[in-house]
This record gives structure tokens, C-alpha cells and sequence, in this order.
């Protein structure tokens, strides 16, 4: 679970995805954690599968859980830190390595940070100069659930530091944020990353869900709502899955996915 941002450090150390269908329309300028909106002309438009009942099962859910990269933010938030710090290529070149199956997504994580290797500043200065992106509608859906009394959790196999703003641009608790943490050194230096993390490994996204299910009702119905093949392995222990497609669309998910949308609108019923 989520602490607080960039405070982690250690003494100084010894010197599965898919392939990209289509692009939507979607971050039109409904809201930044700060910077200007950024949008991306679709190649193709995808058509929701069972909207009405997706937003009934939202309905019925005491519990929401979103993946944050390309679903509650338009960006990749590694992919984004890893340009910023001069090793775009590189990171790009193992991520591929990664989706077709090369390696654990321990490993993967691993390699992209101890290629980039970002400092404590470097964090800092992205965060402040690239901030992310809230897709179109989120914020609404997210006040929406609120409204309605639901628990909103974000879980994420991206950082909880790069996260941290996009939570409280959403009014989600920090406590609420499952995520990795990265680890400095005393002079700010990259580290490592906490490994005990559920999300630092594969099923960790079941394994998050898991811990929200013990620490609330057990019969409360948990809903994931995300983009990528490690969300819809989420379920069980979640209840339901709902694909989402407003950024990017991976053909697998949305074959598998039982409901499937590509505007948060959409969920609200309305």
C-alpha cells in the first residue's frame, strides 16, 4: 500500500501485455494533474461491449478498483520517466522484450529501472514537468462513485510516487493506492525497488484485490476496471472486470473482456 512519496531510502548500495489495435480519442482536455491535455487521433473506433450492464454492475459494486497507466491517466508512467531521462529506446526495446513473454514482470521492472536509474530530483523534476493526464471523464466517474458511497482503490504496477498526484487530483486516499515504491540511496541515488510490493510481480493485481477484500466486507462486490491483460487476471478474487479501451485498445482484452467501454461516461448510467 501507498506511503509517502519519494521518502523511501536505503543506505548507499556496493559500487505480460499486447500489442497496440487502436488508439482512441480520449484525453480532450477533462482535466491534468497540471499540464496542458493531450489528445491522440484513433485509428480505429472501437464499439463497447454491453455498456448498460457494465454501468449496473458499477451500480451494484461497493468496491472500485482502476489500473492508473492508459486507463485512469493517458500515459505509460515508466515508458513516460524512462523519455524524460534520456532512455526511451532502451526501456521501449524491453518492454517488447517483456510482452512477448521473455521475462517475469519482476525482471522487466528490474532491468527498465536499473537502465533508467532515476534520481530522488530527476523524479521530482519529471513529476513537475510531465504531469500526467486524467482521461477524458474520470475525474466525473470518480466523484460519481464517491457520491454514491463506493470505495475507489488504484492499483498499479506503475509507482506510487508518480502516482501520488494523479490520487490526489482524484481526492483518493494515498491509502487507497496499491503501487510499487522505488528506493534511493542517501545522496537521492536510484537504489532498488521494494520487491514485498504485491504489484512488483506477476498476480500482483489479484493479490492487491485480495488484501482490500480482507481488509473490508468479504462480501463486498469488487469490480477492476483497466486496460491491460493483468487487470482482467484480476478476477477472482475481484467479482467483475470491465475492459477499458479510451487510450488504448489490446485486441486479447477486449476479445476476453464481458463488458467493455471507452468513455467513463458510460458507466454512470446516464
Amino acid at each position: 500500500m501507498s506511503g509517502s512519496v519519494l521518502s523511501l531510502a536505503r543506505p548507499a548500495a556496493a559500487t505480460n501485455g499486447h500489442n497496440l489495435l487502436a488508439k482512441q480519442l480520449n484525453c480532450n482536455g477533462n482535466g491534468t494533474t497540471g499540464g496542458a491535455a493531450k489528445t491522440t487521433v484513433a485509428s480505429a473506433i472501437t464499439p463497447p461491449k454491453q455498456p448498460q450492464l457494465a454501468a449496473k454492475v458499477i451500480q451494484q459494486s461497493q468496491i472500485v478498483c482502476f489500473d492508473v497507466d492508459s486507463t485512469v491517466i493517458c500515459e505509460e508512467g515508466i515508458d513516460e520517466l524512462a523519455e524524460y531521462c534520456g532512455k526511451g529506446s532502451e526501456v521501449a526495446r524491453v518492454t517488447k522484450e517483456a510482452m512477448g513473454g521473455a521475462m517475469t514482470f519482476q525482471d522487466a521492472l528490474k532491468i527498465r529501472l536499473n537502465i533508467i536509474r532515476p534520481t530522488q530530483q530527476q523524479v521530482r523534476d519529471f513529476i513537475q514537468e510531465r504531469p500526467s493526464t486524467l482521461s477524458k471523464n474520470v475525474k466525473r466517474f470518480v466523484s460519481h462513485l464517491k457520491a454514491e458511497a463506493k470505495q475507489v482503490y488504484l492499483i498499479s504496477g506503475g509507482f506510487d510516487c508518480l502516482i501520488a498526484p494523479v490520487a490526489n487530483e482524484l481526492g483518493i486516499p494515498l491509502k487507497n493506492v496499491y503501487a510499487n515504491k522505488m528506493l534511493f540511496d542517501y545522496l537521492g541515488d536510484y537504489d532498488s525497488f521494494d520487491i514485498n510490493q504485491p504489484t512488483s510481480r506477476s498476480g500482483g493485481k489479484a493479490e492487491a484485490i485480495a488484501l482490500i477484500r480482507k481488509e473490508n466486507n468479504d462480501d463486498s462486490l469488487i469490480t477492476m476496471i483497466g486496460d491491460g491483460a493483468t487487470d482482467l487476471e484480476a478476477v477472482p478474487p475481484a467479482n467483475y472486470f470491465i475492459g477499458f479501451g479510451g487510450n488504448v485498445v489490446r485486441p486479447e482484452v477486449y476479445r476476453r473482456a464481458q463488458y467493455y467501454v471507452t468513455d467513463f461516461e458510460q458507466l454512470m448510467g446516464q
